[in-house]
């Protein structure tokens, strides 16, 4: 399929400048998630100059095949060239892997702001809140502090809540089966017995 989609490079000759095809592949990352609307599919196929708009698809694609391969896996600004087969053109060679150059830094910037990353758990404490009358079922305060490393600031958020016996039973059975589940999946992914629990 790749072998395909090369031959429609060469439509970028006909936007005639640097800062067209630039455009061309700035849209196409801003649109990465989106995919273009019918107004971006109609300034992009009136700078290529086509007649035939069937023709505009395969070459999106091998664009955005490009763009992925230069911001998601491990090629550095040294081998984008290499990506381009010997039928391409030398002269398009140079202009986009002088783009691609250009933004590659910029784009792996966004995707890692794209990636949510939860929090994690940092510290645990507890006590027993205190009690002003003998009436009152016992209480526990628990503390935990998260940490959130996708953060620049410190990233540290501090959350207390109570526990009676009765929500600590059923928070209790929910962990043990979150436990049950990790060590399933550790064994199918792995083949490893699962360890003893120390329990506290």
């Amino acid at each position: 399929m790749e072998n395909t989609l090369w031959g429609h490079l060469p439509l970028l000759v006909n936007t005639n400048s640097k800062e067209s095809v630039e455009y061309i592949l700035q849209v196409l990352w801003r649109t990465r998630k989106t995919g273009l609307d019918a107004t971006d599919r109609l300034v992009i196929a009136e700078m290529l100059q086509l007649t035939n708009h069937s023709d505009l698809d395969p070459l999106l694609v091998c664009l955005r095949m490009l763009m992925r391969r230069c911001v998601y896996e491990n090629i550095s600004k040294d081998e984008i060239q290499k990506l381009f087969p010997d039928e391409v053109l030398p002269e398009l060679q140079r202009l986009l892997t002088l783009l691609l150059r250009k933004f590659q830094r910029e784009w792996r910037e966004d995707v890692l702001k794209d990636q949510v990353t939860m929090p994690r758990l940092k510290a645990m404490t507890w006590n027993m809140a205190d009690q002003d009358t003998e009436i009152l079922d016992p209480v526990a305060v628990i503390n935990l502090k998260l940490q959130n490393d996708a953060q620049s600031s410190s990233g540290e958020l501090e959350v207390k809540f109570q526990l009676d016996k009765d929500t600590l039973d059923t928070m209790l059975k929910s962990m043990y089966s979150i436990r049950d589940q990790l060590y399933d999946a550790g064994e199918t992914s792995n083949g490893h017995l699962p360890r003893e629990t120390n329990m506290v």
